[in-house]
């Protein structure tokens, strides 16, 4: 992205705080998904910590495919929290998933 609104500057000043070690490619996916128009009315970090979420559950880890074998969506949630937590701190995050966390990007 180019310099950009106001407000995608400070999403990407925000995701290099958060995740100072994501991948390029996983930055830019996260990135979009913060600024897609259904995220709009969310402050930028918040907006930034359900698309990280929403992207590493559904990107880097079995969440769908326990979905389509016919999990309910808080049991694949708790099945693949540890996995999420993994990948985020392999990115240099202080945060962590829990299963019951609310609804996803």
């Amino acid at each position: 992205m180019a310099a950009g609104t106001r407000r995608q500057k400070e999403m990407r000043k925000a995701l290099r705080a958060l995740l100072p070690r994501v991948p390029m490619s996983d930055a830019e996916a996260i990135l979009a998904l913060a600024l897609a128009g259904h995220l709009r009315h969310l402050p930028p970090s918040i907006a930034l910590w359900q698309a990280t979420t929403s992207h590493v559950r559904h990107e880097h880890t079995d969440y769908d495919t326990l979905l389509d074998e016919g999990y309910d969506r808080d049991a694949a949630r708790f099945f693949v929290a540890g996995e999420m937590n993994d990948r985020l701190r392999d990115w240099g995050c202080n945060r962590e998933v829990r299963s019951e966390d609310g609804p996803e990007a």
